[in-house]
């Protein structure tokens, strides 16, 4: 089902189907976590040797100028990649270096509360993130959101 949707995708935004494209967007949309393009290309050159790194950045490039994909930025400054382009929240976790999505629809729409109150001059604001750094207690543990 995966390629069925990368070359859909793809199609959509009228970019060329190529194998590259393929192999590094289904392993971003695999991926549970939000890579970097160097994480992305350890998990992909087994298997493809003929792409290298700097392909794997190009690529990534490619599908997030034509929106397929997003840059999430960190704190450290590193880029990591993420294949939810809809309008999400994050949480960064500096000591084990993971981030993870956070919905939560009532924090969204206080905020879209507080926005529609203010009265920005010369600015339409079209979308909005929060961006949550945190520490886990225990690195070993997951993350439970009560």
């Amino acid at each position: 089902m995966v390629l069925e949707e990368v070359t859909k995708a793809l199609s959509a935004k009228g970019l060329k189907i190529t194998h590259q494209r393929i192999v590094v967007f289904k392993a971003l949309l695999s991926s549970p976590l939000h890579p970097t393009a160097e994480q992305i290309y350890d998990g992909i050159k087994k298997d493809n040797p003929a792409i290298s790194v700097a392909t794997v950045y190009k690529t990534l490039e490619t599908l997030v100028e034509n929106q397929l994909i997003n840059k999430v930025p960190t704190p450290e400054g590193t880029m990591r990649y993420d294949a939810r382009i809809d309008n999400h929240n994050h949480i960064y976790i500096s000591n084990t270096n993971e981030i993870m999505d956070y919905e939560d629809e009532e924090l969204k729409g206080i905020l879209a509360q507080y926005l529609s109150k203010k009265k920005f001059q010369n600015l339409h604001i079209t979308d909005f993130k929060l961006q949550i750094k945190g520490e886990k207690i225990d690195p070993g543990k997951g993350i439970n959101i009560i």
